[in-house]
């Protein structure tokens, strides 16, 4: 899944010794065409520890407000800051429960990758874990999910790409997107809910109770099915394919529907 948008001007705070790095440039780049504003933190001095990035972090949380931290696990070469990172998030956290987290880590595999992900579970925020080689647009593609906030386009799979600021759903052939004038109206309405959900977390399930505004009549679920199951043929008719029970929209019983991603 890919997507595109703008940040709107929301903060994102950049807490990672090695901002000037390369990789991180470019990952600063990335969020500012996204229309985010980085804001980096930069103590200055001689011996700069990550006790100093702590301090600054917690000051630039207070006084720039950000919609979401982007932070990395090990500051500096001595083991004693191997994991200071976990202690700047936890003092985030006791000031701020609802902040979203993405935290830099080369622990994503290996022997500290437990005590890592184990730290972010004593916290309640929001916190997710993402290798430091991971490209930029994976990156800020996490930090929207963190935040919640949506893209304007929606691609599921390399078949459909959903435009809900134009209320357009497209069929994607070969670079070509092709208008579905089919999926309309209260059906447009079920596939961005279920978009959404996929945009946040892949597999996320929309239960029948945020789905069943979209239905008519006094058997609600009954007129959801068949508004689902119009929505799959009008998707499929769309790319020659015919999509059956386990494919694109899935029916959890007694729960609800979730999107997936169509094998190509």
């Amino acid at each position: 899944m890919t997507s595109k948008g703008v940040g709107n001007g929301q903060k994102i705070l950049v807490v990672d010794d090695e901002h000037m790095s390369d990789l991180m440039r470019s990952v600063l780049r990335r969020l500012e065409s996204d229309g985010f504003r980085p804001i980096v933190v930069a103590p200055e001095g001689p011996h700069v520890s990550g006790d100093d990035y702590e301090a600054q972090a917690l000051f630039a949380m207070e006084d720039e407000r950000p919609a979401a931290v982007l932070l990395d696990v090990r500051f500096g070469e001595y083991d004693t800051d191997r994991f200071k990172g976990l202690s700047i998030l936890k003092k985030i956290v006791d000031r701020d429960s609802s902040m979203p987290v993405l935290m830099f880590t080369q622990y994503t595999h290996g022997p500290y990758r437990d005590t890592a992900v184990m730290a972010s579970l004593n916290v309640s925020s929001s916190v997710d874990f993402i290798d430091k080689l991971a490209s930029p647009e994976e990156v800020v593609l996490r930090l929207r999910r963190l935040i919640g906030s949506a893209p304007e386009t929606i691609k599921i799979g390399s078949l459909f790409e959903i435009d809900a600021q134009n209320a357009a759903v497209y069929a994607i052939d070969n670079g070509r997107r092709d208008l579905i004038r089919e999926i309309q109206g209260m059906k447009l309405e079920i596939l961005n809910e279920l978009a959404a959900a996929f945009f946040r977390s892949e597999g996320e399930l929309v239960p029948f109770s945020r789905l069943e505004r979209f239905s008519e009549g006094e058997d609600s679920r009954a007129s959801l099915r068949v508004r689902i199951r119009e929505l799959k043929v009008a998707l499929g008719n769309a790319v020659s394919r015919e999509f059956g029970a386990t494919e694109l929209i899935i029916n959890v019983r007694n729960r609800g529907y979730r999107l997936v991603q169509p094998v190509d």
